[in-house]
C-alpha cells in the first residue's frame, strides 16, 4: 500500500458549506468519519485515531482519486480474493487494480478485515486501544507501507488534530465531541440531521451534547446524556484529563485500559474516589517542571503543586530540601526544576 501524497484541495462536508467556517481539510474529514473509526474500534480493538489518520494520509484527507471515486480510503488494492467492483489507478506501478467501496462506511470495515485477518498483524492487538505510538510502528514493522517515515506521519496526524481522544470514548458519544470541537456545526442542519438518523429514529430532531440536548425540531424529543474524557498534553508532555464529574479509579481503569495500581503511582493517589475537576495523568509524571519556581498560594498543598505542574510528589519534596508529608507555607517559593538552595 503506498501512501498518498497528492495534492489535498478543500472540499465541504456532505456537500454542505457553513457560513465563515474556517477547518481545515484534515478537520473536515474527522467530523465526516470519525463515527466510523470507533465504531469499528469497538467492534475490532484497533484504535479510532489510527484509523483516522491512516485515513486522512492515504485519502489525502477525502480528496484521492480513489476515495471520490471509489469510497477507498486506505488505497487497499483488490488481491486475489476481492469479488466486489474494482477501479484502475496509478500508484506503485501503473493501472493497478483497486478496491471498490458502496459508501465510506464499507471501505472503513475492510480496513479492519484487513488488518484482524492477516497473521503479519496479530501482534498490533496485544497492545492497548489507547496505544497509537505502539500501533503506528508496529504497522510499519509489519509491512502496511514502504515510507519509512510512516510511523512519524500517523503519530504527528494524530498528536496535532488530538485523534486521540477518539480512543477513550464509544460509538454513542462521537457527536457530543465533534460538537464540543467543532460548536458551528450546531448551524449545519445536514450534519446534524445525518448524526440524528444514525444515532435515533429517523423520526427523532434532538443531539445529545454533553448533558444537555440541542433542539432541531419540535418533533419527538429524545433524552439522553454522555459524559466524555478530553485528553490534553500538558506543558511537561505527559497525557492528563480533567475529570467531567465526580467518580471512583476503577471507572477510570476501565475507560483508559490503565491498571489501578499505575494510575494510582502516577498521580500519588490513595483514595479511590476521585472528585470532578480534579487533574488525572494518565502516564508518569516527570521529574521536574516546565518553569523554575511558583509561588505556593493560601490552600495549596505541595500535593496540588505536583498535579499542577505535573512532578512527582517525592520529587518535588526532595527539590525543596522538605520531609515528605510536610506543609506548605502561603507565600513559601517552591522550585520546580533544581534544588532548592541551602540556607
Amino acid at each position: 500500500m503506498k501512501t498518498y501524497l497528492g495534492i489535498v484541495f478543500f472540499f465541504t462536508i456532505w456537500s454542505g458549506c457553513l457560513l465563515g467556517q474556517t477547518w481545515s481539510t484534515e478537520e473536515e474529514y474527522v467530523q465526516n468519519f470519525a463515527r466510523y473509526a470507533v465504531e469499528e474500534m469497538e467492534k475490532h480493538k484497533i484504535p479510532a485515531s489510527i484509523s483516522l489518520a491512516q485515513g486522512i494520509i492515504e485519502s489525502g484527507g477525502g480528496q484521492s482519486r480513489l476515495a471520490r471515486e471509489g469510497n477507498n480510503h486506505f488505497g487497499i488494492k483488490c488481491k486475489e480474493n476481492w469479488k466486489g467492483k474494482t477501479m484502475r489507478h496509478h500508484d506503485d506501478a501503473r493501472n493497478e487494480c483497486f478496491r471498490v467501496y458502496e459508501n465510506p462506511k464499507e471501505s472503513y470495515a475492510d480496513h479492519s478485515l484487513f488488518l484482524t485477518s492477516r497473521k503479519h498483524y496479530a501482534p498490533l492487538f496485544r497492545l492497548k486501544s489507547t496505544d497509537y505510538r505502539g500501533w503506528a510502528l508496529g504497522l510499519k514493522k509489519a509491512g502496511y507501507a514502504t515510507n519509512p517515515r510512516y510511523p512519524s506521519m500517523l503519530i504527528q496526524k494524530i498528536e496535532r488534530l488530538k485523534l486521540y481522544e477518539f480512543d477513550t470514548i464509544s460509538s454513542g458519544e462521537v457527536y457530543a465531541v465533534l460538537l464540543s470541537r467543532y460548536p458551528d456545526l450546531r448551524r449545519d442542519n445536514r450534519f446534524m440531521a445525518k448524526q440524528n438518523n444514525e444515532n435515533f429514529s429517523s423520526k427523532a430532531f434532538f443531539v445529545p451534547v454533553g448533558r444537555k440536548t440541542v433542539k432541531i425540531s419540535e418533533r419527538f424529543p429524545v433524552k439522553t446524556s454522555y459524559v466524555f474524557y478530553l485528553i490534553k498534553t500538558h506543558p511537561n508532555g505527559r497525557r492528563y484529563v480533567i475529570l467531567p464529574e465526580n467518580t471512583g479509579i476503577a471507572e477510570v481503569s476501565r475507560r483508559f485500559g490503565i491498571r489501578e495500581k499505575k494510575l494510582r503511582r502516577y498521580n500519588d493517589l490513595e483514595n479511590s474516589v476521585l472528585s470532578k475537576d480534579r487533574i488525572l495523568f494518565l502516564e508518569p509524571k516527570a521529574n521536574k517542571g516546565n518553569i523554575a519556581t511558583y509561588t505556593a498560594k493560601s490552600g495549596e498543598t505541595m500535593y496540588d503543586i505536583s498535579q499542577k505542574f505535573g512532578i512527582k510528589l517525592r520529587k518535588l519534596y526532595s527539590k525543596n530540601r522538605m520531609p515528605y508529608g510536610a506543609s506548605l507555607r502561603i507565600g513559601q517559593v517552591v522550585y520546580l526544576q533544581d534544588k532548592k538552595p541551602r540556607e
